[in-house]
């Protein structure tokens, strides 16, 4: 026989996953130090004048 679920904790357990999957993105995109932000756009300027520099003219 089938196992008895109770919907509506069901419902619950799976809005309560899916917000703490969210909390985790927003942790890894917003939780970095200044310092490492700073240093990842300098990398990214850096990067970007490299392509800059060796394009051809038309």
């Amino acid at each position: 026989m089938a196992e008895i679920v109770n919907l509506n904790k069901a419902r619950k357990a799976r809005a309560q996953a899916e917000k703490a999957d969210q909390a985790a993105a927003n942790r890894a995109r917003h939780g970095r130090s200044k310092a490492e932000k700073v240093n990842d756009a300098r990398a990214e300027a850096r990067w970007r004048a490299l392509l800059d520099g060796a394009k051809r003219e038309e």
